[in-house]
């Protein structure tokens, strides 16, 4: 196939699926390599950056998705009568932010970090396709392991995790940071007490 037969190919793949594609299942159904592929993805893109296309390349971490460029999204939004989604809250925010700094983790984390109850919020964001499962931690009860999902990457318009903002540095050089191995630490000491005390009953 010519270069520019692939270019138009892999237009209409991204177009038809509506969802990410992954570069390994691009690569399997054109039959190239990554080296390939990204020369033929930089093209598309290229191509719809020159046409002034509505339509832009997204990369999701190892994965790409066509979608309308946000400058539109006003029309978009009026032509098929899009309610407006209700924004997330700050507590939200703040439960997302723990988990996209420190996943794989579990609410466990999320609530020793922030002090409160989090299971609504967490339920929420998984709801939003914001967050997923990711396993199991290996301790009795083994609690549910959370990260963030390419939805969280379209929606905050970043590429991969590496382009997440630096944190800023603790104001107070003494103030200790809650590590995940803090907490999962903490979850194993309280599966043996709730042991212990079953035992003793």
């Amino acid at each position: 196939m010519k270069i520019n037969d692939m270019v138009s190919a892999l237009e209409a793949v991204l177009f038809a699926g509506g969802e990410p594609v992954s570069s390994a299942r691009l690569c399997e159904v054109f039959e190239v390599d990554d080296e390939t592929l990204s020369k033929v993805l930089k093209l598309l893109s290229n191509k719809l950056e020159d046409n002034n296309s509505g339509i832009k390349l997204l990369t999701l971490g190892d994965s790409y998705q066509l979608a309308s460029r946000t400058e539109y999204a006003e029309y978009v939004r009026r032509a098929f009568d899009f309610k407006r989604k209700t924004p997330l809250s700050q507590a939200a925010l703040e439960v997302l932010a723990v988990i996209a700094y420190n996943q794989p983790c579990t609410r466990s984390f999320v609530e020793q970090v922030r002090g409160v109850d989090c299971s609504g919020v967490v339920s929420t964001l998984v709801e939003k396709e914001l967050i997923e499962e990711r396993g199991r931690l290996e301790l009795p009860g083994r609690p549910l392991l959370y990260g963030t999902t390419a939805t969280f990457l379209r929606s905050f318009s970043l590429s991969s995790l590496d382009n997440l903002p630096e944190l800023p540095k603790d104001v107070s050089p003494d103030a200790k940071q809650l590590t995940f191995d803090d907490v999962v630490e903490n979850e194993n000491a309280e599966s043996e007490q709730k042991e212990e005390v079953t035992i003793n009953e």
